[in-house]
């Protein structure tokens, strides 16, 4: 979120346009004491102390200020600005559908289901809405009591360069940093520990396709340290030798990882955008992924899909098995067929400028701004 409000900010200032970024300051949560109720000195700044400033600042506010809520997850301060001009961008509503009881794969605490229905409640007062999918609108138009004055989607622009590397150069880099032969190809997947990135699942699909198909090649996974959980199914899998953990990579290096790819794995039970998606794309790397929205609309015509991994754990192995075939034929395309398939990927990245995200952004806010 912090890149995005970088990315909001720097683009509104290069149009010309002043920009301030408002966010609680640590106060209470300095006082020393231990760190366990350190979390409630933070709310006190947040909940307590920071909307009495918002409140004191809009005051000096010119009428013409657009107040811009990053994410909807900053939706208890909605309410303070619903009587100015204002717009609360929307990324995903995956933890307020989990605390509904609509994601049976993350139910949620108790004390989660308060907290998400507080954030619902602010949220739900505005009036204007930016999503960065067709998806995460249709969530949001359920959450909302009415239809909002004002609700419209732009996709995200890659916020950095993401271009392709030579595709030798690329795997003797990534062997040469990550101290494992990488040279023969490799299978990759990028996400973190979140539930809906599905990490034991791409586990799942590899394991199977070694088992099938004979493959050989490793599974190179990136992202947040692996979690216990996801360790334990590496080591319960007969191939666990070929399958590397990798995280705290430089942009470059990540770069060079999509580059040197054989595909991207993808298999995302659910997402607001699917940012690896466009960036594997952009770095000439097939891409497999969920036949679900928002990945549909990302990856478009550029893509090969599977189904979302099944509840029921008696068909997951039915699953895992169609998954791998199609893993199997992207890995086996004729060197014809995959550089159509990496022309209509790089093709289809052309839908995610930033320069154009931010210039329809901006339109939005004008428009917005126009009706107050």
């Amino acid at each position: 979120m912090p890149r995005f409000v970088s990315l909001l900010a720097t683009g509104m200032q290069e149009r010309g346009h002043t920009v301030e970024v408002w966010s609680p300051t640590p106060r209470f949560f300095k006082v020393p004491i231990p760190s366990l109720n350190k979390k409630w000195l933070g709310y006190i700044d947040q909940y307590l102390v920071f909307p009495m400033e918002v409140q004191r600042r809009m005051k000096f506010s010119s009428p013409d200020t657009l107040f811009v809520f990053a994410d909807n997850a900053l939706g208890p301060w909605v309410p303070l600005a619903v009587n100015r001009p204002h717009v609360v961008h929307c990324h995903d509503f995956l933890a307020q559908r989990s605390a509904l009881g609509q994601i049976p794969q993350n139910p949620t605490s108790l004390s989660g289901q308060h907290y998400q229905a507080f954030i619902r409640r602010g949220f739900t007062k505005g009036q204007h809405f930016i999503s960065v999918s067709e998806k995460t609108r249709e969530d949001l138009h359920r959450l909302l009591p009415a239809n909002p004055r004002t609700s419209t989607v732009v996709y995200n622009g890659l916020n950095r360069s993401f271009t392709p590397t030579n595709l030798v150069e690329a795997r003797n880099c990534i062997s040469k940093a990550l101290h494992v032969d990488l040279t023969s190809g490799y299978i990759l997947h990028i996400g973190g520990n979140q539930w809906y990135k599905n990490r034991v699942g791409v586990i799942d699909i590899y394991e199977a396709w070694r088992r099938e198909f004979n493959g050989s090649l490793p599974l190179l996974m990136i992202g947040h340290p692996p979690s216990p959980t996801l360790l334990t199914r590496r080591d319960q899998s007969i191939f666990n030798q070929d399958i590397h953990f990798h995280s705290s990579m430089n942009d470059d290096l990540v770069q060079k990882v999509y580059s040197g790819a054989n595909c991207l794995l993808f298999p995302s039970i659910a997402e607001g955008f699917g940012w690896p998606i466009v960036e594997a794309m952009a770095c000439s790397c097939p891409v497999i992924t969920t036949n679900e929205a928002p990945m549909t609309e990302v990856g478009g015509k550029a893509a090969f899909y599977i189904s979302a991994k099944p509840i029921d754990k008696e068909k997951i192995s039915k699953w895992t098995h169609q998954a791998a075939k199609t893993l199997q034929e992207v890995i086996t395309l004729s060197p014809l067929a995959r550089e159509v398939t990496i022309q209509t990927g790089s093709s289809n990245c052309l839908r995610f400028n930033t320069k154009h995200m931010l210039d329809l952004i901006e339109n939005n806010y004008r428009q917005i701004l126009s009706t107050f």
